[in-house]
Protein backbone atom coordinates (compact mmCIF):
# COMPACT_ATOMS: atom_id res chain seq x y z
CA UNK A 1 0.00 0.00 0.00
CA UNK A 2 1.44 3.35 -1.08
CA UNK A 3 2.10 5.87 1.70
CA UNK A 4 3.05 9.55 1.77
CA UNK A 5 6.60 8.42 2.54
CA UNK A 6 6.72 6.48 -0.75
CA UNK A 7 5.49 9.58 -2.58
CA UNK A 8 8.06 11.74 -0.77
CA UNK A 9 10.84 9.38 -1.83
CA UNK A 10 9.67 9.36 -5.47
CA UNK A 11 9.23 13.15 -5.75
CA UNK A 12 12.13 14.27 -3.57
CA UNK A 13 9.90 16.39 -1.36
CA UNK A 14 9.68 15.90 2.40
CA UNK A 15 6.77 13.89 3.89
CA UNK A 16 5.59 17.12 5.55
CA UNK A 17 5.41 18.88 2.18
CA UNK A 18 3.55 15.93 0.66
CA UNK A 19 1.03 15.98 3.52
CA UNK A 20 0.56 19.74 3.19
CA UNK A 21 0.03 19.40 -0.57
CA UNK A 22 -2.80 16.91 -0.05
CA UNK A 23 -4.39 19.18 2.54
CA UNK A 24 -4.13 22.35 0.41
CA UNK A 25 -1.86 24.33 2.73
CA UNK A 26 -1.23 27.81 1.36
CA UNK A 27 2.55 27.64 1.89
CA UNK A 28 2.94 24.92 -0.77
CA UNK A 29 3.53 26.21 -4.30
CA UNK A 30 0.93 25.19 -6.88
CA UNK A 31 3.57 23.54 -9.12
CA UNK A 32 4.81 21.49 -6.16
CA UNK A 33 1.29 20.46 -5.23
CA UNK A 34 0.49 19.40 -8.81
CA UNK A 35 3.75 17.38 -9.01
CA UNK A 36 2.85 15.56 -5.81
CA UNK A 37 -0.77 14.90 -6.79
CA UNK A 38 0.27 13.63 -10.24
CA UNK A 39 2.84 11.26 -8.70
CA UNK A 40 0.30 10.07 -6.12
CA UNK A 41 -2.17 9.24 -8.90
CA UNK A 42 0.51 7.38 -10.85
CA UNK A 43 1.38 5.34 -7.73
CA UNK A 44 -2.26 4.60 -6.94
CA UNK A 45 -2.20 6.42 -3.60
CA UNK A 46 -5.56 6.56 -1.80
CA UNK A 47 -5.62 8.99 1.16
CA UNK A 48 -7.33 8.04 4.41
CA UNK A 49 -10.35 10.32 4.21
CA UNK A 50 -11.24 9.94 7.89
CA UNK A 51 -7.76 10.94 9.02
CA UNK A 52 -7.74 13.77 6.51
CA UNK A 53 -11.02 15.11 7.86
CA UNK A 54 -9.76 15.01 11.44
CA UNK A 55 -6.53 16.79 10.46
CA UNK A 56 -8.02 19.59 8.36
CA UNK A 57 -11.45 19.97 10.00
CA UNK A 58 -12.97 19.62 6.52
CA UNK A 59 -15.23 17.01 4.96
CA UNK A 60 -13.66 17.65 1.54
CA UNK A 61 -17.16 17.53 0.07
CA UNK A 62 -19.01 20.23 -1.88
CA UNK A 63 -22.79 20.19 -2.07
CA UNK A 64 -24.36 20.74 -5.49
CA UNK A 65 -27.84 22.27 -5.62
CA UNK A 66 -29.51 21.72 -8.99
CA UNK A 67 -33.30 21.80 -8.91
CA UNK A 68 -35.50 22.48 -11.92
CA UNK A 69 -38.87 21.27 -13.09
CA UNK A 70 -38.41 20.38 -16.75
CA UNK A 71 -36.55 17.11 -16.37
CA UNK A 72 -33.81 18.34 -18.73
CA UNK A 73 -31.53 19.05 -15.80
CA UNK A 74 -27.82 18.43 -16.21
CA UNK A 75 -28.37 17.10 -19.73
CA UNK A 76 -28.72 20.72 -20.92
CA UNK A 77 -25.44 21.40 -22.78
CA UNK A 78 -24.79 24.72 -21.03
CA UNK A 79 -25.15 23.41 -17.48
CA UNK A 80 -23.32 20.16 -18.13
CA UNK A 81 -20.34 22.11 -19.46
CA UNK A 82 -20.25 24.54 -16.51
CA UNK A 83 -20.59 21.71 -13.98
CA UNK A 84 -17.76 19.79 -15.66
CA UNK A 85 -15.51 22.86 -15.41
CA UNK A 86 -16.39 23.32 -11.74
CA UNK A 87 -15.77 19.63 -11.06
CA UNK A 88 -12.31 19.70 -12.61
CA UNK A 89 -11.20 22.46 -10.24
CA UNK A 90 -12.82 20.73 -7.26
CA UNK A 91 -11.16 17.38 -8.00
CA UNK A 92 -7.77 19.05 -8.50
CA UNK A 93 -8.09 20.46 -4.97
CA UNK A 94 -9.11 17.11 -3.50
CA UNK A 95 -12.86 17.67 -3.17
CA UNK A 96 -15.78 15.42 -4.07
CA UNK A 97 -19.19 16.66 -5.26
CA UNK A 98 -22.49 15.54 -3.75
CA UNK A 99 -25.99 16.55 -4.85
CA UNK A 100 -28.19 17.84 -2.06
CA UNK A 101 -31.97 17.97 -1.71
CA UNK A 102 -34.60 18.70 0.92
CA UNK A 103 -34.93 15.00 1.71
CA UNK A 104 -32.76 13.21 4.26
CA UNK A 105 -33.41 9.52 4.80
CA UNK A 106 -36.71 9.71 2.90
CA UNK A 107 -38.04 12.49 5.16
CA UNK A 108 -38.35 16.12 4.04
CA UNK A 109 -36.23 18.52 6.04
CA UNK A 110 -34.39 21.28 4.24
CA UNK A 111 -31.22 22.11 2.29
CA UNK A 112 -29.46 23.48 5.35
CA UNK A 113 -30.19 20.43 7.48
CA UNK A 114 -29.06 18.16 4.65
CA UNK A 115 -25.81 20.11 4.34
CA UNK A 116 -25.18 19.93 8.07
CA UNK A 117 -25.87 16.20 8.23
CA UNK A 118 -23.52 15.60 5.29
CA UNK A 119 -21.00 18.07 6.71
CA UNK A 120 -20.34 19.78 3.36
CA UNK A 121 -17.68 22.49 3.29
CA UNK A 122 -19.59 24.64 0.81
CA UNK A 123 -22.39 24.64 -1.76
CA UNK A 124 -22.47 25.52 -5.44
CA UNK A 125 -25.92 26.42 -6.80
CA UNK A 126 -26.63 25.92 -10.49
CA UNK A 127 -30.43 26.11 -10.41
CA UNK A 128 -32.93 26.45 -7.59
CA UNK A 129 -36.27 27.91 -6.62
CA UNK A 130 -34.76 31.15 -5.37
CA UNK A 131 -37.94 32.16 -3.50
CA UNK A 132 -38.01 28.87 -1.57
CA UNK A 133 -37.68 29.62 2.19
CA UNK A 134 -35.47 26.51 2.54
CA UNK A 135 -33.11 28.00 -0.04
CA UNK A 136 -33.12 31.35 1.76
CA UNK A 137 -32.35 29.51 4.99
CA UNK A 138 -29.25 28.04 3.35
CA UNK A 139 -28.10 31.48 2.13
CA UNK A 140 -28.58 32.96 5.61
CA UNK A 141 -26.37 30.26 7.16
CA UNK A 142 -22.59 30.31 7.64
CA UNK A 143 -22.03 27.68 4.93
CA UNK A 144 -20.08 29.23 2.02
CA UNK A 145 -22.08 29.36 -1.23
CA UNK A 146 -21.62 30.43 -4.82
CA UNK A 147 -24.50 30.77 -7.29
CA UNK A 148 -24.34 30.56 -11.08
CA UNK A 149 -26.61 32.74 -13.25
CA UNK A 150 -28.22 34.70 -10.44
CA UNK A 151 -27.57 37.82 -8.37
CA UNK A 152 -28.02 38.25 -4.62
CA UNK A 153 -25.98 40.06 -1.95
CA UNK A 154 -26.23 36.98 0.29
CA UNK A 155 -23.83 34.85 -1.76
CA UNK A 156 -20.98 34.93 -4.21
CA UNK A 157 -22.45 34.97 -7.72
CA UNK A 158 -20.99 34.30 -11.15
CA UNK A 159 -22.80 34.96 -14.41
CA UNK A 160 -22.21 36.15 -17.94
CA UNK A 161 -23.14 39.68 -18.92
CA UNK A 162 -26.55 38.61 -20.20
CA UNK A 163 -27.80 42.08 -20.99
CA UNK A 164 -24.69 43.01 -22.97
CA UNK A 165 -24.95 39.74 -24.90
CA UNK A 166 -28.53 40.54 -25.93
CA UNK A 167 -27.43 43.98 -27.11
CA UNK A 168 -24.67 42.35 -29.20
CA UNK A 169 -27.23 40.05 -30.82
CA UNK A 170 -29.70 42.82 -31.71
CA UNK A 171 -26.95 45.16 -32.92
CA UNK A 172 -25.64 42.42 -35.23
CA UNK A 173 -29.07 41.88 -36.78
CA UNK A 174 -29.55 45.63 -37.17
CA UNK A 175 -26.13 45.95 -38.83
CA UNK A 176 -27.37 43.53 -41.50
CA UNK A 177 -30.34 45.80 -42.19
CA UNK A 178 -33.04 44.15 -40.07
CA UNK A 179 -35.66 46.40 -38.50
CA UNK A 180 -38.37 43.85 -37.67
CA UNK A 181 -36.53 41.93 -34.94
CA UNK A 182 -38.46 39.59 -32.66
CA UNK A 183 -37.35 37.91 -29.45
CA UNK A 184 -37.98 34.39 -28.15
CA UNK A 185 -37.53 34.98 -24.44
CA UNK A 186 -36.26 32.45 -21.93
CA UNK A 187 -38.91 33.76 -19.56
CA UNK A 188 -38.84 36.51 -16.97
CA UNK A 189 -39.01 33.83 -14.23
CA UNK A 190 -35.30 33.12 -14.78
CA UNK A 191 -32.50 35.62 -14.16
CA UNK A 192 -30.76 35.08 -17.53
CA UNK A 193 -34.09 35.20 -19.37
CA UNK A 194 -35.16 38.47 -17.79
CA UNK A 195 -31.73 40.06 -18.32
CA UNK A 196 -31.62 39.06 -22.00
CA UNK A 197 -35.13 40.37 -22.57
CA UNK A 198 -34.10 43.64 -20.93
CA UNK A 199 -31.07 43.78 -23.20
CA UNK A 200 -33.24 43.15 -26.27
CA UNK A 201 -35.61 45.98 -25.34
CA UNK A 202 -32.76 48.36 -24.50
CA UNK A 203 -31.00 47.67 -27.81
CA UNK A 204 -34.19 48.12 -29.83
CA UNK A 205 -34.88 51.43 -28.07
CA UNK A 206 -31.32 52.61 -28.63
CA UNK A 207 -31.67 51.82 -32.34
CA UNK A 208 -35.02 53.63 -32.53
CA UNK A 209 -36.84 50.43 -33.45
CA UNK A 210 -40.37 49.63 -32.34
CA UNK A 211 -40.88 46.80 -29.87
CA UNK A 212 -44.28 45.26 -30.45
CA UNK A 213 -45.70 43.07 -27.67
CA UNK A 214 -46.45 40.44 -30.31
CA UNK A 215 -42.73 40.32 -31.18
CA UNK A 216 -41.80 38.95 -27.73
CA UNK A 217 -42.83 35.32 -27.26
CA UNK A 218 -41.94 33.20 -24.23
CA UNK A 219 -39.90 30.04 -24.79
CA UNK A 220 -39.67 28.78 -21.21
CA UNK A 221 -37.13 26.18 -20.09
CA UNK A 222 -34.87 26.83 -23.10
CA UNK A 223 -36.03 23.73 -24.97
CA UNK A 224 -36.17 22.87 -28.68
CA UNK A 225 -39.92 22.28 -28.44
CA UNK A 226 -40.63 25.69 -26.94
CA UNK A 227 -38.40 27.40 -29.48
CA UNK A 228 -40.34 25.61 -32.21
CA UNK A 229 -43.77 26.66 -30.90
CA UNK A 230 -42.62 30.24 -30.26
CA UNK A 231 -41.37 30.59 -33.83
CA UNK A 232 -44.63 29.16 -35.19
CA UNK A 233 -46.46 31.89 -33.27
CA UNK A 234 -44.21 34.59 -34.71
CA UNK A 235 -44.61 33.30 -38.26
CA UNK A 236 -48.40 33.56 -37.99
CA UNK A 237 -48.26 37.33 -37.40
CA UNK A 238 -49.66 39.49 -40.23
CA UNK A 239 -46.43 41.53 -40.18
CA UNK A 240 -43.96 38.81 -39.38
CA UNK A 241 -40.37 39.60 -38.33
CA UNK A 242 -37.39 39.29 -40.65
CA UNK A 243 -35.08 38.23 -37.82
CA UNK A 244 -35.37 36.49 -34.45
CA UNK A 245 -33.08 36.68 -31.42
CA UNK A 246 -33.59 33.59 -29.24
CA UNK A 247 -32.55 33.62 -25.58
CA UNK A 248 -30.81 30.23 -25.88
CA UNK A 249 -29.34 28.03 -28.59
CA UNK A 250 -31.88 25.22 -28.12
CA UNK A 251 -34.66 27.79 -28.54
CA UNK A 252 -32.90 29.06 -31.67
CA UNK A 253 -32.51 25.57 -33.13
CA UNK A 254 -36.19 24.90 -32.50
CA UNK A 255 -36.99 28.18 -34.24
CA UNK A 256 -34.93 27.16 -37.28
CA UNK A 257 -36.81 23.84 -37.45
CA UNK A 258 -40.15 25.67 -37.31
CA UNK A 259 -39.13 28.03 -40.10
CA UNK A 260 -38.06 25.13 -42.31
CA UNK A 261 -41.28 23.24 -41.59
CA UNK A 262 -43.18 26.37 -42.62
CA UNK A 263 -41.47 26.36 -46.02
CA UNK A 264 -39.03 29.16 -45.20
CA UNK A 265 -35.27 29.25 -45.67
CA UNK A 266 -32.88 30.34 -42.93
CA UNK A 267 -31.32 32.86 -43.39
CA UNK A 268 -32.73 33.79 -46.82
CA UNK A 269 -36.31 34.31 -45.58
CA UNK A 270 -35.66 34.86 -41.89
CA UNK A 271 -32.51 35.19 -39.77
CA UNK A 272 -32.04 33.49 -36.40
CA UNK A 273 -29.44 34.19 -33.72
CA UNK A 274 -29.04 32.21 -30.49
CA UNK A 275 -27.28 32.47 -27.15
CA UNK A 276 -24.78 30.15 -25.38
CA UNK A 277 -22.75 28.62 -28.26
CA UNK A 278 -23.39 25.01 -27.32
CA UNK A 279 -21.37 22.43 -29.27
CA UNK A 280 -24.30 21.59 -31.53
CA UNK A 281 -24.54 25.19 -32.77
CA UNK A 282 -21.60 24.83 -35.15
CA UNK A 283 -22.67 21.45 -36.54
CA UNK A 284 -26.25 22.16 -37.66
CA UNK A 285 -27.26 23.51 -41.06
CA UNK A 286 -27.15 26.44 -41.25
CA UNK A 287 -24.47 26.79 -38.58
CA UNK A 288 -25.92 28.98 -35.85
CA UNK A 289 -24.82 32.55 -35.25
CA UNK A 290 -24.87 32.98 -31.48
CA UNK A 291 -23.57 34.73 -28.37
CA UNK A 292 -20.87 32.65 -26.73
CA UNK A 293 -20.69 32.20 -22.98
CA UNK A 294 -17.35 30.94 -21.65
CA UNK A 295 -18.61 27.89 -19.74
CA UNK A 296 -15.11 26.81 -18.70
CA UNK A 297 -14.43 30.22 -17.15
CA UNK A 298 -17.86 30.33 -15.48
CA UNK A 299 -17.27 27.00 -13.75
CA UNK A 300 -13.66 27.62 -12.78
CA UNK A 301 -14.33 31.14 -11.46
CA UNK A 302 -17.22 29.83 -9.36
CA UNK A 303 -14.97 27.12 -7.95
CA UNK A 304 -12.13 29.53 -7.18
CA UNK A 305 -14.51 31.88 -5.34
CA UNK A 306 -16.01 29.09 -3.27
CA UNK A 307 -12.69 27.48 -2.30
CA UNK A 308 -11.16 30.87 -1.43
CA UNK A 309 -14.05 31.40 0.97
CA UNK A 310 -13.73 27.94 2.47
CA UNK A 311 -10.01 28.54 3.00
CA UNK A 312 -10.81 31.97 4.49
CA UNK A 313 -8.78 33.75 1.80
CA UNK A 314 -11.84 35.54 0.38
CA UNK A 315 -13.74 37.99 2.57
CA UNK A 316 -17.05 39.60 1.65
CA UNK A 317 -19.35 38.66 -1.20
CA UNK A 318 -18.26 39.04 -4.82
CA UNK A 319 -20.48 39.28 -7.90
CA UNK A 320 -18.57 38.36 -11.06
CA UNK A 321 -20.02 39.28 -14.44
CA UNK A 322 -18.06 37.69 -17.30
CA UNK A 323 -17.87 39.02 -20.87
CA UNK A 324 -19.56 37.33 -23.82
CA UNK A 325 -18.68 37.17 -27.51
CA UNK A 326 -20.59 37.34 -30.80
CA UNK A 327 -19.91 34.25 -32.96
CA UNK A 328 -20.91 34.87 -36.58
CA UNK A 329 -21.86 31.80 -38.61
CA UNK A 330 -24.47 31.16 -41.32
CA UNK A 331 -27.93 31.66 -39.81
CA UNK A 332 -28.11 35.43 -40.28
CA UNK A 333 -28.16 37.48 -43.50
CA UNK A 334 -29.58 40.79 -44.74
CA UNK A 335 -33.38 40.80 -45.20
CA UNK A 336 -34.60 40.37 -48.77
CA UNK A 337 -35.63 44.01 -49.09
CA UNK A 338 -32.07 45.18 -48.33
CA UNK A 339 -30.22 42.78 -50.59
Amino acid sequence: MTTIYDIAKRTGYSPTTVSKAFNNYSDVREKTRQDIIRTAQEMGYVPNSHARTLTTKKSWTIGVLFIESTGVGIRHPFFSSVIESFKQVAVSKGYALMFISKDVGGKQSGYLENCRIRGVDGVVVFLSDYEDPYFQELLDSAIPTVILDFETPKSHTVCSNNMAGAVLAVDHLASLGHRKIAHISGGVNTFPGSERERGYKAAMKQLGLEVSDSYIVAGPYYSLENGYSAMKELLQLPDRPTAVFASGDLLALGAVMAAKDSGLSVPTDISVIGYDDIDLARHVTPALTTIRQDTVLLGSQAADLLFSTIDKVQEGMEALKLPVELIVRDSCAPPRSVE
